[in-house]
């Protein structure tokens, strides 16, 4: 993992500086399925009370800079298979944040006992992150097409991701 950066679990008093991370990319509306009018309580709701667990990126400052969820991707005979959630600060893209998270996430959910991971809905335009989701070993198990309605770009395709974490 990347030296400069720390991450640690989340704690309610975090909310406040985790909305200003997760607020212009839930407004933007270009990779999240989620209303981009969605207010502070319900953001807190889905990224804070809704996870198992939810964690922070700091970078060597010590400024927040990103941020995750991890939970369950489906409950019952789905729920040792991981899902996660990760939001980068506008101003921190690029420093390696959501690489680290993503390595931080698996090693969690591997601790947490899940067995694999899965992303449900990467949107293709996303050109970044399923570049990286795919440098750290996910692969595209299907492609959703036109699932994801982009503000600017209209009707989108979208990515299933997974990634065994521990041999089945």
């Amino acid at each position: 993992m990347n030296d400069t950066i720390s991450i640690k679990e989340a704690t309610s008093g975090d909310w406040p500086t985790i909305w200003t991370i997760l607020e212009p990319t839930f407004r933007a509306g270009e990779t999240y399925s989620l209303p981009q009018d969605i207010t502070s309580e319900q953001a807190r709701q889905f990224w804070m009370e809704t996870p198992a667990k939810t964690f922070v990126c700091f970078d060597a400052q010590g400024e927040m800079i990103g941020t995750y969820f991890l939970k369950a991707n489906q409950p019952g005979q789905g729920n040792h298979v991981g899902n996660c959630g990760y939001v980068v600060s506008p101003n921190a893209r690029g420093l390696g944040a959501a690489s680290a998270m993503c390595l931080h996430s698996q090693d969690m959910a591997v601790a947490m006992g899940f067995r694999a991971m899965q992303f449900n809905l990467v949107v293709s335009t996303n050109a970044q992150a399923v570049r990286l989701w795919r440098k750290l070993g996910f692969l595209i198990v299907g492609t959703l097409p036109d699932a994801f309605k982009h503000p600017t770009l209209g009707y989108v395709d979208a990515f299933v991701m997974y990634k065994h974490l521990i041999p089945g």
